[in-house]
């Protein structure tokens, strides 16, 4: 029992250390845009160190009305594990999530 008690919090805390070799773990922030525009709606964008981007732009239609709805544009990209970059452009308002996915050849 003794060695349980010993063995447990060592095993915790190896599976906690940092993974080396993962190129994901050391990203860093290149770009970090925000600017909400109060209730009528708000832009980001961000880009990371290892390829991941996001712009989005969203707005209030019909505001006050019985059909106000928020209406949202972006797009994202990454890198997959084959290394083809994947990029999906995206609308999401009141008739739901849309997206739209391309692929590169890299």
């Amino acid at each position: 029992m003794k060695t349980l008690i010993v063995l447990v919090p060592l095993l915790a805390i190896a599976l906690a250390r940092p993974q080396h070799g993962n190129p994901d773990a050391d990203a860093t922030i290149l770009r970090y845009d925000n600017e909400n525009i109060g209730i009528d709606g708000y832009n980001f964008a961000f880009e990371t160190s290892n390829g991941i981007s996001r712009e989005e732009n969203a707005k209030l239609n019909n505001i006050g009305t019985d059909n106000e709805a928020i209406e949202i544009h972006g797009t994202y990209s990454y890198t997959d594990a084959n290394g083809k970059k994947v990029t999906v452009t995206f609308v999401a308002d009141e008739n739901g999530f849309r997206p739209q996915t391309s692929l590169s050849r890299k």
